[in-house]
């Protein structure tokens, strides 16, 4: 017989991979993170769809407070769920929001490199940067957050991601980069920094390539990083066009549908 990590992450998979809304899965996977990682490592060894790269969550430090967590965590990113600037984005109940994003791509060679990562020797291992929108959600029948495990067992909480124009990589203070997303047809505006993101976009993206090198990943290309949200979870409170502006980055948008 199955057992219960076994059953669920069957469900969650079908429901990833059919685009299907399930009822929520048992809150033991979603309550602790560390019991919330092994259904993610579960589920994401059961698809088989290629990895474009991994999302950093729980990258704001109030928020790790209010959550008693240690630090943020990671999941895998995947190409069916990876879309050009300007795609439209269809969205359900179980959507949570809109998030703008520093993003990373990283060079292979990252995955013979030697020993940690530290903000001294991080930048060899990048090749281009760009801002870059992330549409999270669930795949099950719930709403808000209550926990990273929440978010952490149902694949990162990713639905979509779209990179604007990526620029090849220069060294910049990316640490206080002001943000803003906005709906310009229902006035909706939401600015932000990269202040928030887990002190910076750089030191998030030294703590997923650590977690990466830790758990013996190797994609063996060229891949991308996504840093944690400048403007927190933002309600899509519309359809329309969503623009995302990062200073010195550019811009990104979608059509939320």
């Amino acid at each position: 017989m199955k057992s219960l990590i076994e059953k669920t992450s069957d469900k969650l998979v079908n429901a990833f991979l059919q685009n299907k809304i399930i009822k929520p899965i048992p809150s033991k996977f979603t309550k602790k993170l560390k019991e919330a990682q092994k259904l993610r490592i579960l589920c994401e060894s059961k698809i088989k769809h290629p990895v474009i790269g991994f999302k950093a969550a729980g990258t704001g430090i109030p928020l790790i407070k209010k959550f008693k967590e240690k630090e943020p965590f990671y999941a895998s990113v995947y190409k069916r769920n990876f879309l050009k600037n300007g795609k439209s984005v269809k969205i359900n109940k179980a959507t949570l929001g809109i998030e703008l994003e520093v993003c990373y791509k990283i060079k292979k060679s990252f995955f013979s490199s030697k020993g940690l990562i530290t903000m001294k020797n991080i930048s060899k291992y990048i090749s281009h940067m760009a801002p870059c929108i992330e549409v999270v959600g669930y795949r099950q029948r719930k709403k808000g957050i209550t926990s990273f495990g929440d978010l952490c067992s149902d694949f990162g909480a990713n639905v979509k991601f779209l990179i604007g124009s990526t620029k090849k990589y220069k060294k910049i203070n990316v640490g206080n980069l002001k943000t803003n997303i906005s709906n310009k047809k229902i006035g909706q505006s939401v600015n932000g920094n990269t202040n928030t993101v887990y002190i910076n976009p750089l030191n998030s993206l030294r703590f997923v390539l650590n977690k990466v090198k830790k758990d013996k990943i190797n994609l063996n290309k060229d891949f991308w990083v996504f840093t944690g949200s400048s403007v927190g979870v933002v309600p899509i409170k519309s359809k329309g066009i969503y623009i995302g502006k990062i200073d010195k980055l550019g811009s990104v948008r979608t059509q939320i549908r």
